[in-house]
């Protein structure tokens, strides 16, 4: 079988980062799909669970309220891996483009206080599993490590 994309980026090479996972036709427009990378992979710990699950409800909870990315915003969620998210948005975008989007998630995320939005049995599946503290130690990580210093080496894949 053919190797699919997300296995042929050099993880021995990958920082946090945002890049540009794939462009796909849909009908009519076009699908960028970005991996939002929080740490590096085979180096640090992968993000635990109980964090990831809270980055995930916050972070699509942002994207689909925000007047910017709500027309444009088909999916946020965690990488099986453990070390990042893919965000999916409709139209052709760059790593530079989303950016200040990204950015203004993290920021949401890491200032947000109060009870996880869809954090009740009737709105998940393992709504237990959350951890806001942790999704906030994540959050700051980023905002410090990809968006105070963008630069190629965190926005464009490693060779």
């Amino acid at each position: 079988m053919e190797k699919i994309t997300s296995f042929t980026i050099n993880h021995l090479d990958l920082v946090p980062g945002l890049y540009v996972s794939r462009i796909d036709p849909v009908g009519d427009t076009v699908v960028t799909t970005f991996d939002v990378r929080m740490t590096r992979p085979n180096m640090e710990p992968v993000i635990d669970t109980a964090a990831i699950h809270a980055i995930e409800h916050l972070g699509a909870t942002f994207l689909r309220n925000d007047k910017e990315t709500k027309p444009v915003t088909l999916y946020f969620g965690p990488m099986g891996c453990r070390t990042g998210f893919y965000l999916l948005l409709i139209g052709k975008y760059s790593s530079s483009d989303v950016l200040p989007w990204v950015e203004k998630m993290f920021a949401f995320i890491r200032d947000y206080e109060g009870e996880i939005p869809g954090a009740s049995a009737k709105d998940c599946g393992n709504y237990l599993d959350m951890n806001l503290e942790m999704a906030h130690y994540y959050a700051r990580k980023y905002l410090d490590e990809v968006c105070a210093n963008p630069s190629d080496r965190v926005l464009i894949y490693p060779d």
